[in-house]
């Protein structure tokens, strides 16, 4: 287990209008800079096995908690996070340091990110590496309306939307419960329970499975959320259909070297015509869950040097 003493001091950093907290390792590196992008309810500490060892293969690492978390800047207006404001967070994260372009890697909600900022800026990205979300086809129907019709309302996505603020006060009742029963492996196979899947698990007393982290690094998450509350990176969610229209006109195709990481026992679909849309994409199977870097840490490094590597040497 990581200790989180070990884990970067942050600095805040003023970008596109907000602060961001930064977290960085390899700054000798500089010139090689990899950008990691954490998902929901995540945090920057999610990357606690990735920093040292991306460091220690020459790059320039820099992990921010992006708007809504920990301390970073939680504007109040909801559409102030949607894709276009998310991901000029990152852009302005690159002219900080004076870098033309990045290696981009997401987990969940972060490589959704990462997917929209190589639509939207692509001279901005060089490669991309994108854990359990895969590239998302724009479909007919705006996400929301798409979602409620094939999982009905009690879907989180659409719960959030509908419902807004009634599952945030849920969580925020219920933070150190809601993010240690979240946070687990190895969990037996069961059908849905009904009800909202997220209220379900910040009201459950027994927590199924297997802890994903040790208690001190579990402590990290709930300290951030207790702080920030999770209004803001509910938010995300609540422009999934801004999103949508955001990216009407956009290329869909995405031609950067891609490696998409999948978990194979993860609740998040693959997308079987991934290389239609990325055509550069390769793909690593790893015999996990949803939390895969957390909980295939060794695994997943490998995966992401090596494939480095490989395109180094290209």
């Amino acid at each position: 287990m990581f200790n989180p003493t070990d884990f970067p001091k942050p600095t805040l950093i003023s970008v596109n209008g907000v602060e961001l907290e930064v977290f960085e390792a390899g700054r000798q590196n500089a010139g090689k800079p990899i950008v990691l992008c954490h998902g929901w309810p995540e945090h920057a500490f999610s990357w606690r096995h990735q920093l040292s060892a991306l460091a220690a293969a020459g790059y320039h690492v820099i992990v921010p908690n992006q708007r809504g978390y920990g301390n970073s800047s939680r504007p109040t207006e909801v559409t102030d996070y949607d894709l276009e404001h998310l991901t000029s967070d990152l852009i302005a994260l690159l002219d900080h340091y004076g870098y033309e372009d990045a290696t981009f890697v997401g987990h969940d909600w972060g490589a959704m990110v990462v997917w929209g900022l190589t639509l939207l800026h692509p001279s901005r990205v060089n490669k991309v590496i994108n854990l359990s979300l895969p590239y998302q086809e724009r479909g007919e129907k705006p996400w929301i309306e798409f979602l409620e019709e094939i999982l009905g309302g009690d879907y989180y996505f659409v719960h959030f939307n509908r419902q807004p603020g009634v599952a945030d006060a849920v969580l925020e009742d219920n933070t150190f419960r809601f993010l240690r029963n979240l946070y687990r492996k190895n969990e037996p196979l069961r059908e849905p329970e009904p009800g909202m899947m997220m209220i379900n698990l910040a009201n459950a007393e027994t927590p199924l499975g297997e802890p994903l982290m040790s208690d001190s690094e579990l402590a990290v998450f709930v300290s951030s959320f207790e702080s920030s509350g999770f209004t803001g990176s509910i938010n995300w969610y609540r422009n999934l259909d801004r999103n949508w229209r955001l990216l009407a006109e956009v290329n869909p195709i995405i031609q950067q070297p891609a490696l998409m990481i999948y978990g194979v026992r993860d609740l998040v679909p693959k997308f079987e015509k991934l290389t239609k849309f990325v055509p550069n994409a390769e793909v690593v199977n790893l015999d996990c869950g949803h939390w895969i870097q957390q909980e295939k840490p060794e695994e997943t490094n490998q995966a992401i040097l090596k494939w480095l590597e490989q395109q180094d040497a290209i």
